[in-house]
């Protein structure tokens, strides 16, 4: 009898237990997001067009812009929105960290990434591209042999230079606009980045030139927590609606993105 009555209590206390854990998971992100009526977004303040600072210090670009449908679609106001501003060393820590509910900042899809975090379908692809004075007489990569570049610590340009160019000297920043300044003052023979962004230096300076060739594909995406699927799901089908209405298409031409 006491054997029967313990085994009954073991049975209750599981079954309260398996009820408590399940009430203790974690929310998902569109769910917290929807309840505290605000979007916290991670992005760029050093990479234009997709992410930099007006005049007034005003968060502009086309990641602000997607950032801000994705918002409207959300929380149907794309006025209800918080901007963090990220680099590319800190971006993913800010996210996993949960300082921010998605990041939205020029960043590409790796394998190693995705090991840590989820990504939205693509919503633009760049390549890597090389940016030098108008006066040097480098025209490829290999040509940076024995060479100094300068790179942007946390993207995705010194894994591909090393393996390409294994003497190269590699001089890394925080910012990108630390990187072009760099570059400007003479302090290394070339800058390597992503095309767009070093575009979006090169448009408004004419001391610097882009060398035609690129060397990778990056498709770029908005980052989320791993195991969120409901705001992957809710991110994608933006994504997917924004391409199919032609308003992504519009957007870039309305910041010069090709």
């Amino acid at each position: 009898m006491i054997k029967k009555v313990c085994t009954t209590l073991l049975l209750i206390s599981l079954i309260f237990c398996g009820c408590g854990k399940k009430e203790n998971l974690p929310k998902d992100t569109l769910t917290s997001v929807k309840e505290k009526g605000i979007l916290v977004v991670g992005i760029k303040t050093d990479t234009p067009p997709f992410g930099y600072l007006d005049k007034n210090n005003k968060n502009i670009g086309f990641d602000v812009d997607l950032a801000k449908l994705t918002a409207k679609h959300i929380l149907g106001d794309a006025g209800k929105i918080s901007f963090v501003t990220v680099n590319s060393s800190n971006r993913i820590m800010k996210l996993t960290s949960k300082e921010v509910d998605m990041i939205i900042a020029a960043m590409s899809i790796t394998p190693n990434r995705q090991m840590i975090m989820d990504f939205s379908v693509p919503y633009h692809t760049a390549g890597q591209a090389i940016m030098v004075k108008n006066d040097s007489k480098i025209s490829s990569l290999l040509e940076l042999e024995n060479k100094k570049a300068i790179i942007v610590f946390g993207s995705t340009v010194e894994k591909s230079l090393r393996s390409n160019v294994p003497n190269i000297t590699i001089i890394g920043y925080k910012t990108y606009t630390e990187a072009f300044q760099a570059l400007k003052a003479g302090k290394a023979d070339a800058m390597i980045a992503d095309d767009t962004i070093l575009m979006g230096f090169a448009m408004n300076d004419n001391s610097v030139k882009i060398l035609p060739k690129r060397y990778t594909k990056e498709p770029y995406a908005i980052a989320v927590r791993k195991n969120n699927p409901l705001m992957l799901e809710a991110v994608n089908t933006i994504l997917k609606e924004a391409i199919n209405r032609g308003e992504i298409s519009q957007m870039k031409t309305k910041w010069g993105i090709n």
